[in-house]
């Protein structure tokens, strides 16, 4: 694979661009993903030209400190972003994030939409926590959705990008953010794709939905009927070994009646279709630009998302489903392609597998491994161990049982996931995926798990101290 590029492995070819599709709180409920009700056939386009991974993870299953963690190969306590409202460039200013590396050797960078953190809906249309040092170009979509806040559905009023909130539009579906932001991109890929300019593209393209509020045009809705909305309902006595650490609760979610839940889901389902259809365009615009035989394409979402698991709706808990990501990545040999892939990874590797497909020098800063040998072999078992970290949110709603923040780490293991939180003084978790992967039973306290709990602890531990 690290000639991929390369004529006869010695004789350099030209470099390849790469359109890197970041998605914001989209968890695995796609087509490609096995998902029988959800509609994403262009997103399943590319799942069967590229590789499918299975069992990705996030760094952080909140927006910010995701992105950083992925846009710079750094775990998220190497980067001192832990929060929203954190900025890389406070606490490493002089690390180069994977777009300015492309841009340093020789790539115009451009980004459309949402790479770095904004704030969701409030700062569509603005900068946010944008990197001027990343792009050559940037453009900042602001559609009619951002327009809408005084008719959105919301459990809290007021309150639109952090708790459940949803609207159906009658409204031209091309007026919309992300529609705007797939023009934008497909106007950048006909005016500076190499046969234009002679320089290679790196073009990133942040799409909102399915980030809340959920809004979508209501042709969208109503792929989605209501009588086949099926909500996760939260089992008796499930939480009862949880320790309230890893409860990410929110204000009203945990009363939601049943009509309320599928209203909910239909519109995320929604907003995720209507997403689906501008990859489909972007894809499209590569096809017909004679792009598409020499473009990576990488889409990924920034973390998972709960639609009632555990009682939790959203993220920033450290269950599988707000850690799990969708990834998938297409490069333009499509040596496998329609493979799909149960070797761990991480997001923050990324950075360096993009990199090497690319033939360019690795930086030596880099915390992440190449992925490059399981494109090459499906089969490769990849990491032993995935390393996600969080701080509770449970203090939002049990600020009695906290006396300071709680910052948790769990790992991921083929088969185990298991956490600590205040490195186990504010609880321990255990599950067992091969018999209960709806995590229902923690098996920290279980005699029969001594063993396992201390080799995944001590995996913990060494994961910890190489990610700070």
């Amino acid at each position: 694979m690290a000639c991929l590029f390369l004529a006869a492995c010695n004789q350099p070819v030209e470099r390849p661009n790469v359109l890197f599709i970041a998605v914001d709180d989209l968890n695995n409920d796609l087509g490609a993903y096995g998902h029988n009700l959800v509609q994403s056939p262009h997103i399943d386009r590319l799942a069967a030209k590229g590789m499918r991974f299975n069992r990705a993870y996030c760094q952080y299953p909140v927006c910010n400190p995701s992105r950083v963690s992925f846009l710079t190969g750094l775990y998220p306590e190497q980067t001192g972003v832990l929060t929203n409202q954190d900025s890389f460039r406070v606490h490493i200013p002089e690390v180069a994030t994977l777009p300015q590396w492309f841009r340093q050797h020789g790539y115009f960078t451009a980004r459309v939409g949402k790479i770095f953190h904004y704030g969701v809906p409030r700062e569509i249309g603005a900068d946010g926590l944008d990197d001027a040092l990343s792009w050559d170009h940037v453009v900042n979509p602001r559609g009619i959705d951002r327009e809408v806040h005084d008719r959105i559905h919301t459990l809290v009023p007021g309150q639109f990008g952090g708790t459940l909130s949803w609207l159906s539009l009658e409204d031209d579906e091309g007026e919309h953010t992300d529609a705007l932001g797939a023009s934008a991109a497909i106007a950048l890929l006909e005016e500076h794709h190499a046969a234009q300019t002679d320089q290679p593209l790196f073009l990133a393209v942040g799409f909102y939905r399915p980030h809340t509020p959920y809004v979508a045009p209501r042709s969208y809705f109503e792929k989605y009927p209501l009588s086949e909305i099926h909500p996760v309902m939260e089992e008796p006595g499930d939480r009862d070994d949880i320790p309230i650490a890893a409860l990410a609760d929110r204000p009203k979610q945990r009363e939601l009646t049943v009509d309320q839940r599928r209203e909910i889901i239909q519109a995320y389902y929604a907003s995720i279709s209507f997403m689906d259809t501008q990859v489909g365009r972007l894809l499209d615009a590569l096809e017909r630009l004679d792009m598409a035989d020499n473009t990576i394409v990488v889409f990924v979402s920034d973390h998972g998302y709960h639609l009632g698991q555990h009682g939790l709706w959203q993220k920033g808990d450290l269950f599988e489903g707000s850690v799990r990501v969708p990834l998938i990545v297409a490069t333009p040999e499509r040596q496998h392609a329609g493979a799909a892939t149960e070797a761990l990874t991480e997001l923050v590797d990324l950075y360096p597998t993009l990199v090497e497909l690319s033939g360019l020098p690795l930086p030596e800063h880099l915390a992440g491994q190449s992925m490059t040998p399981i494109l090459a072999d499906p089969a490769h078992p990849g990491r032993p161990a995935a390393l996600t970290v969080a701080w509770s949110r449970a203090r939002w709603m049990h600020p009695e049982a906290f006396d300071e923040p709680v910052l948790g780490h769990t790992i991921r293991t083929p088969r185990f996931r298991y956490t600590e939180w205040a490195e186990g003084q504010a609880g321990v978790e255990l599950y067992d995926y091969q018999e209960d992967p709806q995590e229902y039973v923690n098996l920290a306290d279980s005699p029969e798990h001594v063993e396992t709990m201390t080799r995944l602890k001590q995996l913990l531990d060494d994961k910890r101290r190489a990610a700070r």
